[in-house]
C-alpha cells in the first residue's frame, strides 16, 4: 500500500506530486503516466473512459493507494464519476479547470481557458462557469501542439525554446482581452512560471496565470488525514517504498532521457513500465 497514487496521460501531473511532497515530505507516492495512450485530448469520451479504467485497475491492484489523484483535467472531466462508481472503495480526487479561482482574480471578467480539445469541448466547463463565474466571459483555446512539446521536449529544452512554445497561447488570450488564464491541462503546470513570465512581458503584469495545484493538494491531504493514519504507520511505509515514477510505454526513444531528468529533478525512483 502507498499513501498517494497520481495518474496522468504523461508528465503533466508531476507538479501535483511535487506540491504534495512539499507539504507532506514523508508521504509514499507513485506516479503513473499513461504514455502508451498519450495524447488523451484528441480521444472520444468513450475512449478516455476505457483507457482510464484499465490503467486505474492496474494501479489499484498493484499499489492499493489510500488516496488516488487523477492528475489530469481530461481524465477527470470524462471519467471521474465512472471511476468512483467502478471502484467505490478507493478515495479519488480529480482535477478540473480552476474557474472558481480565476473568477476571484479577474477584474475585467474575461477569463481564458487553455486546455486539451476534449476538456475545451466538455460541457462540465459550462457548469463550472455558471456556478462560479456567471458574470465572466470564458475564452477557450485547445493547444495539442504545446501539450506534445511539454511531454516530449520541455524537460530538456532551453528556456528560450519553452517560452517560444507558450507565446502563441499567451498572445491569443491577451489579444482577446483576457486578464486571467487558467492552465486547464496539467501538462502546462510544468511551465507555469514561464507562462507567468511570458504573460508579464506581453501585458506589463496585468495578465495573471492560475491553476488548481493548491486546491487539489489540499483536498488530497484532507482525505488522507481523515483516514486516521498515525504518523508511525506513515513513516514506516515511507521507509519501505520511496516515491516512484512509472509509465505505460515509451513512444519515443529519447523519452527515457526525459524521465531520467524528471526523476533526478524531483528525487523520484524510476519504476519502469507498469
Amino acid at each position: 500500500m502507498v499513501d498517494f497514487a497520481f495518474l496522468d496521460s504523461g508528465t503533466g501531473g508531476i507538479p501535483y506530486l511535487q506540491r504534495l511532497l512539499e507539504k507532506k515530505p514523508d508521504a509514499s507516492c507513485i506516479y503513473v503516466g499513461d504514455t502508451a495512450n498519450f495524447p488523451y485530448g484528441e480521444k472520444t469520451h468513450e475512449q478516455i473512459v476505457k483507457c482510464v479504467l484499465e490503467i486505474a485497475k492496474k494501479i489499484i491492484e498493484k499499489f492499493n493507494p489510500k488516496v488516488f489523484i487523477v492528475a489530469c483535467n481530461t481524465m477527470s472531466v470524462n471519467a471521474l464519476d465512472v471511476l468512483r462508481e467502478v471502484f467505490p472503495a478507493t478515495q479519488f480526487v480529480g482535477t478540473v479547470p480552476a474557474i472558481k479561482l480565476a473568477s476571484s482574480v479577474s477584474k475585467k471578467r474575461k477569463i481564458g481557458l487553455l486546455a486539451t480539445q476534449s476538456t475545451v469541448d466538455n460541457p462540465y466547463n459550462v457548469d463550472l462557469k455558471n456556478h462560479f463565474a456567471s458574470d465572466c466571459e470564458l475564452v477557450l483555446r485547445a493547444d495539442p501542439d504545446l501539450i506534445s512539446f511539454i511531454e516530449h521536449e520541455s524537460f530538456t529544452a532551453t528556456k528560450e525554446e519553452s517560452i517560444k512554445a507558450v507565446m502563441p497561447a499567451i498572445n491569443f488570450f491577451y489579444e482577446n482581452g483576457c486578464d486571467t488564464i487558467i492552465l486547464g491541462c496539467t501538462h502546462f503546470l510544468n511551465l507555469a512560471e514561464l507562462f507567468q513570465e511570458a504573460a508579464d512581458n506581453v501585458s506589463g503584469g496585468t495578465l495573471k496565470i492560475v491553476d488548481s495545484r493548491e486546491g487539489v493538494t489540499n483536498r488530497a491531504l484532507s482525505i488522507f488525514d481523515s483516514l486516521n493514519q498515525n504518523a508511525a504507520d506513515s513513516k514506516s511505509e515511507h521507509e519501505q517504498k520511496k516515491s516512484r515514477l512509472y509509465v505505460t510505454g515509451l513512444s519515443k526513444v529519447k523519452d527515457q532521457n526525459e524521465y531520467d531528468v524528471i526523476c533526478n529533478r524531483y528525487h523520484l525512483e524510476w519504476g519502469g513500465i507498469i
